[in-house]
């Protein structure tokens, strides 16, 4: 199984920024689709942001422009750049892996999930 760890979060004020990671084991890196999603309280969970096992990313357009996703390989990590948050952005947020790489921003695909992590933006 893919293992997740996230790390990152915390309390910002609205237009900083913050840097998520999420460290996976237990699978080939490279042939993973990681995602990045959340949940406000009271609000279903909904996708951030995607890097496929291509290399493709994609962006809601609640975050595009504002947040970018990376990954480094070599750490077996996937980054998510947040900036200019504002407090509709106050979530937990979660990575997820899709050992079949398809990159789609739909939760039902991710079969791994990380623990979460609070990001609160304040105003």
């Amino acid at each position: 199984d893919v293992q997740l760890v996230e790390s990152g979060g915390g309390l910002v004020e609205a237009g900083g920024s913050l840097m998520l990671s999420c460290t996976a084991s237990g699978f080939v890196f490279d042939d993973l689709a990681i995602g990045w999603f959340r949940q406000a309280p009271g609000k279903e969970r909904e996708g951030v942001s995607i890097r496929a096992s291509d290399g493709n990313t994609h962006y809601s357009e609640s975050v595009r422009g504002r947040f970018t996703i990376t990954s480094d390989s070599s750490k077996n990590t996937v980054y998510l750049q947040m900036n200019s948050l504002k407090p509709e952005d106050t979530a937990v947020y979660y990575c997820a892996a899709d050992p079949y790489g398809l990159g789609l921003m739909l939760d039902s695909t991710y079969d791994n999930w990380g623990q979460g992590t609070q990001v609160t933006v304040s105003s």
